[in-house]
């Protein structure tokens, strides 16, 4: 079914979506530099802690928002909502086994094929034709990724990269099933899919789960706060931006990942980086303002 565009270009929603969309991103940005900071723990056990804090979160989320019958809602999620949490689970375990076998810049320059990727799905499963603006958003930050792509990936190394590119793909499939459903709560998707993620995670490490005090506390705070905000906000704004919209802002959050980690742990991305994140920060920045203007925000 093709979505009436007219009707999504009008409504006010869209403008809401889009700063939750730019909050988050930004958030979520300080995961690589919360993962370079953790100093033992190593992926599976950040797994298992990470899902636990995600997990809390997220309930506390859904104990807010339906009080008791909170728990009731995972029976509404369906097997497109198991699909899509074991697509997300999936696509959380890459991208950790991804940043902690490449560089920052590496696994973000290949996250950043994530837009294209559910454009295309987008377009192929659920009829979403994007409108020109976002176009010509897309085709500005491609010429920013390319600049990073082409200049930084050799930083990497294939086995990291291969599990960034296969985050991506889960991703962008997980995006579509979300945006398919929005008219469902699909956040009792995160919950399972943490509870996979756990799972997974104790049949590698199930006989050494002891971490320092201080790889605990940074592993909560990068599923309790970072990824369960984003995350949050992102099925809610799924309700409202095309799948292609929805993860064209998480440009940002690939643009500004390398830069943290440049500032606060020394992990110095290229001057390339630099000028291609610029140009990729500036076209989410235009897109911003000119949908903001017409929702009259």
């Amino acid at each position: 079914m093709i979505l009436n565009n007219a009707f999504i270009e009008t409504t006010p929603r869209r403008g809401y979506a889009m700063i939750l969309m730019l909050i988050g991103s930004t958030i979520i940005s300080f995961g690589g530099l919360a993962i370079r900071n953790i100093e033992m723990a190593d992926n599976w056990q950040i797994n298992f802690y990470r899902s636990i804090a995600f997990g809390i979160a997220i309930s506390i989320v859904l104990l807010f928002r339906y009080g008791k019958t909170g728990p009731q809602q995972l029976k509404g999620i369906g097997l497109q909502g198991i699909l899509a949490a074991m697509l997300i689970g999936c696509a959380s375990i890459c991208f950790l086994l991804a940043i902690t076998n490449t560089t920052v810049a590496a696994t973000t320059f290949t996250l950043s094929s994530i837009p294209f990727l559910t454009a295309i799905m987008a377009w192929v499963f659920l009829g979403e034709r994007i409108g020109k603006s976002t176009i010509f958003t897309m085709s500005i930050a491609l010429v920013g990724i390319s600049i990073m792509f082409v200049h930084g990936l050799g930083s990497g190394r294939f086995y990291g990269n291969f599990m960034a590119f296969l985050c991506a793909i889960g991703f962008s499939s997980y995006a579509i099933i979300i945006r398919r459903n929005r008219r469902l709560e699909m956040l009792p998707t995160l919950i399972l899919s943490n509870l996979i993620i756990m799972l997974v995670a104790l049949i590698f490490t199930w006989d050494d789960l002891l971490i320092s005090w201080g790889d605990l506390l940074l592993c909560f705070v990068l599923g309790g706060v970072l990824s369960a905000t984003v995350n949050t906000f992102f099925i809610i704004a799924a309700k409202h931006l095309f799948a292609a919209e929805l993860t064209l802002f998480m440009l940002l959050e690939f643009t500004l990942g390398p830069i943290w980690v440049w500032i606060f742990v020394n992990e110095v991305p290229t001057s390339w980086t630099l000028v291609g994140g610029s140009i990729v920060i500036l076209a989410v920045f235009l897109k911003s303002v000119s949908e903001l203007r017409k929702a009259n925000i």
